[in-house]
């Protein structure tokens, strides 16, 4: 038989394994390295191991609005929420449905969990509302009499305009109208702020009333709302939240705000209001953000409506700049509580900015809260679980124990049949780990992925996975052997055969994470996705790593060359029989002689 050409590639020739070991170990110290010069050397870890808050919302049926509860407005509400948080600034964060009307909130430990439950538990409409009074948050001491100023007030509210009226502010303030204290609600009886306007007089009318005509009832709606409004008490936290229960749009209310000195809330104070119909939804805003402004040096609120919103912001604030403070005002209402009330001097329409005493902290949560304000459906705070750190960490080490049993068995297993053929199998999973830790690791800032417990279970299949690669190898190379070859071209003449198995069967798996990862939500999908990350690491591992590394042992050891009797590899417990030698044997004839 002649010698193949020189340049000429055999099948199942050994290659280069030592470039394939050398590629895979700069990948690991690129990994390692990257890992420690982030600072991130561990994985981030979900809720359920590292705590956090869980909160159930339950969808509410408006009245009129019998089949409002339906999969199209649960996941727009899913997706509002999911921006809600994640404007905040909160990560990991996780907004899913659970059933036909309940959604799940989960906030990771780390974050300002408080100020992103509250943004998420404010789950009612946003609405624009004119300020017809306004005065300190506590009960007044009789219903009609004219209410305190707040001593808490700047006496300076915030101010929305246009944003091309820059540097404007003081020809404003000389175009302005002078104040007339017989237009302003702020020092009059609530009663007056609630009243119709006076119809224009008759000509030939008599001006003085007639003693003998009895005065009209007053309206019943109006009394109980002058009395809701004299009682509420917005130190309160229950009151608060039930301001505004019971009021339509269409109909006017009473809410509280927040009383602010300077930039910064005392965290005691707080203002209560009376406010008009709506006159705005959330819906027409079509965005907003919180915003440095370089020139005047102070953060701001940019608001752009939509066409409709647009038209009506207009005319509202055509109306309010006529009046004085604080009837110049619009409350941002959302869930009954006033979450801005800014002042307005002129005009506006499209767009539009609020300035006034914002910390950068203040200005975009107000900006996340016009943005994403409006759900479609009103919810109900249904159950709040905090998991804590200590049971987040017993998870984590149920978690770790299990993969421990699970990798001792199969060492045990690994050890017990492939003997020697073991070290190669460890050293592959030693390989895999250490990828998969990493990229576990760096995964975290980069992506936001957090290791869950459903992830940890992915990690543990993996192990059996990633076992089952070599097996399937180690079963050809012992097959060629059994049928009469030595280790060398028994490893180069396995490996086409178990490659093809090995890629199917990867693929398989591969395709049921991306499935499953696909199908489902929350921490189901952090099972798939780390098994269909392993799954890779599989391939690239015996690729990479396990067949060149069983090259090198086939061709510079005697222990697995030779067979030896703990290779794992030996002819003879393979049950090789020893090739038959031939003899040569007489032929005895039994035909009798002839005489």
């Amino acid at each position: 038989m002649a010698a193949p050409k020189k340049g000429r590639k055999v099948s199942g020739a050994p290659g280069r394994p030592g470039r394939a070991l050398a590629l895979i170990t700069i990948v690991i110290l690129a990994l390692a390295g990257g890992m420690f010069a982030s600072g991130h050397t561990t994985p981030r870890l979900g809720i359920d191991l590292a705590g956090g808050t869980s909160i159930t919302l339950k969808a509410q049926n408006e009245p009129g609005q019998p089949n409002a509860i339906n999969k199209t407005n649960m996941d727009t509400a899913v997706a509002i929420m999911e921006r809600r948080v994640n404007g905040m600034g909160v990560s990991e964060s996780e907004v899913q449905t659970q059933g036909t009307d309940n959604i799940i909130v989960n906030i990771p430990k780390g974050t300002n969990s408080k100020q992103a439950r509250e943004q998420v538990g404010t789950t009612a409409k946003l609405y624009f509302r004119p300020v017809l009074a306004v005065t300190n948050g506590t009960p007044l001491p009789d219903p009609g009499k004219t209410p305190k100023p707040d001593p808490t007030s700047t006496g300076k509210p915030d101010e929305a305009k246009d944003p091309k009226d820059k540097g404007k502010d003081k020809d404003d303030k000389k175009s302005s109208p002078t104040p007339d204290p017989t237009k302003t609600s702020q020092g009059r009886a609530v009663t007056d702020a609630l009243k119709a306007p006076t119809p224009t007089p008759t000509p030939g009318a008599s001006k003085t009333p007639d003693p003998k005509k009895t005065p009209p009832a007053p309206d019943p709606a109006t009394a109980k709302l002058e009395k809701a409004f004299a009682a509420l008490d917005c130190t309160k936290p229950d009151q608060r939240e039930k301001a505004g229960d019971g009021f339509k749009p269409s109909e006017t209310t009473i809410g509280c705000g927040k009383a602010i000195t300077g930039k910064v809330w005392d965290g005691k104070s707080w203002e209560k209001y009376l406010l008009g119909p709506a006159e705005l939804e959330g819906t027409d805003v079509k965005k907003a953000a919180g915003t440095f402004d370089t020139q005047r040096a102070l953060w701001k609120v940019d608001m752009e409506f939509t066409k409709g919103g647009s038209d009506k912001f207009a005319k509202t604030t055509g109306k309010l700049m006529k009046q004085q403070d604080p009837m110049n005002r619009f409350g941002i209402v959302l869930d009954g509580n006033v979450v801005s009330a800014p002042s307005v001097s002129t005009v506006l329409s499209g767009n539009a900015e609020i300035t006034g005493s914002f910390t950068q902290e203040t200005a975009q949560e107000l900006g996340n809260i016009l943005s994403y304000g409006s759900l479609p459906l009103t919810f109900k705070e249904e159950t709040v679980t905090t998991v804590t750190p200590a049971l987040g960490s017993d998870q984590l080490e149920a978690g770790l124990i299990a993969g421990a049993i699970g990798l001792a068995l199969v060492v045990i297993y690994l050890v017990l049949y492939y003997r020697g053929l073991s070290f190669v199998a460890l050293l592959s999973l030693l390989v895999s780990g250490i990828l998969t830790y990493t990229i576990m690791a760096l995964l975290g800032p980069a992506i936001g992925f957090a290791l869950n417990l459903p992830a940890v279970c992915g990690a543990i299949v993996a192990i059996g996975i990633t076992a089952d690669s070599f097996i399937v190898y180690f079963e050809r190379i012992r097959d060629e052997i059994r049928d009469g070859r030595t280790l060398r071209p028994a490893v180069e003449r396995a490996w086409p055969r178990a490659r093809r198995t090995i890629l199917v069967s990867d693929f398989v798996s591969l395709l049921s994470a991306v499935v499953l990862y696909i199908v489902t939500v929350g921490k189901v999908q952090g099972f798939a996705f780390t098994l269909g990350l392993t799954t890779l690491l599989d391939v690239v591992v015996v690729f990479l790593f396990t067949k060149p590394l069983m090259t090198l042992l086939a061709s510079k050891t005697k222990f697995f060359g030779n067979g030896h009797k703990w290779s794992g590899l030996d002819p003879k417990r393979l049950g090789v029989q020893p090739p038959l030698r031939r003899t040569r044997r007489s032929v005895v004839s039994t035909e009798p002689k002839e005489a």
